[in-house]
């Protein structure tokens, strides 16, 4: 390992080293870019090189040791991480049974001890309704996280109190993770299950985002959330008759399952719309391993609002007050959408970019109107 730390260079250490920009190069333009930074590591290290010639005998000979040290506590920290990963993989199956309970609980599959059985009546000496099971769960906790509840509209919260279940698992070739988003059959779309996977490089205590994956949502006809559409009458005198429809984005969790994706004309792109581009991989990246971390191992902390940090979050100011600029007299019939093609649009981010925790935004779509 120690000739590899002298003589080596590997092309994930060098990608990770390369700028924010490179991101929009082209497949050729980058892999000349790296080979132009490898090349400039070996001068560099070549240059190193000739500093321990300049040293006397004595002064390199202790160099030299302490380089052996060095390649020593590198080998002693490829076996922690490789011991870490070992260790988080026994106890994610040790907090599988947990998990198992607390679906059956949240969903009423099975009941707390020493609850009756029967139906209780409500004040005015009416059978109540018997609620099964723990309503609104993971909703709940998801708006109670400032970073995920940030991406939950108002409109989304109806086919997210389907969501019956959460969970993650670690991906190894290529490495990563991926989130399941588990739902009940529900009027929004057909899909049980919504997956968003993270395929990472070097990761470690600094990983580097390849790609995203997330799946391509079958929304019924009329019910897609991420997509309204705004509707011009016909000007009076005019020979068209029919409205004319125009379909638009709109802000909603559910983009959580489209990839951000640069465009195969690089060129057409400047520094900010690429940067635009990365804001909005970091912030997505951001949300996927708020949801791993935080939301999926203390559910319950988060429903109940014990987990929030600060104090109390503050209120989302929801007025949706938007201007849609070019439409005169436009009526936003987003509910009766059925178009559902423009939605599946498969987006593949085409280089990797360091990611980390901070909650970078970039702009966000408009709201989308409540009916």
């Amino acid at each position: 390992m120690s000739n590899d730390n002298k003589d080596g260079f590997t092309m994930s250490g060098v990608d990770a080293s390369l700028p924010a920009a490179a991101a929009a190069l082209s497949a050729e333009d980058r892999a000349d870019l790296v080979n132009a930074l490898k090349n400039k590591l070996q001068s560099l290290a070549g240059h190193h090189s000739n500093v321990l010639e300049t040293l006397s005998q004595n002064v390199r000979k202790r160099v030299e040791f302490l380089q052996e040290i060095q390649s020593q506590h590198d080998e002693l920290l490829a076996k922690f991480i490789e011991e870490r990963r070992a260790l988080e993989a026994k106890y994610e199956k040790l907090y599988e049974p947990l998990y198992t309970k607390r679906f059956e609980i949240v969903n009423g599959v099975k009941e707390v001890k020493g609850i009756p059985n029967e139906v209780g009546t409500n004040q005015e000496g009416d059978k109540a309704t018997e609620e099964k099971g723990v309503p609104d769960f993971w909703l709940t906790a998801m708006r109670t996280n400032e970073v995920v509840g940030e991406e939950i509209t108002e409109r989304d919260e109806g086919a997210l109190n389907f969501l019956k279940d959460i969970k993650w698992h670690r991906i190894d070739d290529p490495e990563g993770f991926k989130l399941e988003f588990h739902f009940d059959p529900n009027p929004y779309f057909k899909n049980p299950v919504l997956t968003k996977a993270y395929h990472l490089i070097d990761d470690d205590d600094d990983p580097i985002l390849e790609k995203t994956i997330g799946t391509d949502i079958e929304w019924f006809p009329g019910k897609c959330l991420t997509k309204k559409i705004l509707k011009k009458k016909p000007r009076k005198g005019s020979k068209n008759a029919k409205p004319i429809t125009k379909t638009e984005n709109c802000a909603s969790f559910f983009n959580f399952f489209n990839t951000p994706q640069i465009p195969e004309e690089e060129d057409d792109l400047d520094e900010d719309a690429v940067e635009e581009i990365h804001d909005r991989m970091e912030q997505d990246y951001n949300v996927g391993t708020t949801i791993r971390n935080k939301i999926i191992p203390h559910a319950v902390s988060w429903f109940t609002g014990e987990a929030v940090e600060g104090g109390e979050l503050d209120e989302e100011d929801d007025d949706d007050d938007d201007d849609d600029e070019g439409l005169d007299d436009e009526e936003d019939e987003g509910e009766d959408d059925e178009d559902d093609d423009e939605v599946k649009k498969g987006r593949k981010k085409k280089s990797g970019r360091a990611v980390s925790g901070k909650n970078q935004q970039g702009e966000r779509a408009p709201e989308c109107k409540q009916q």
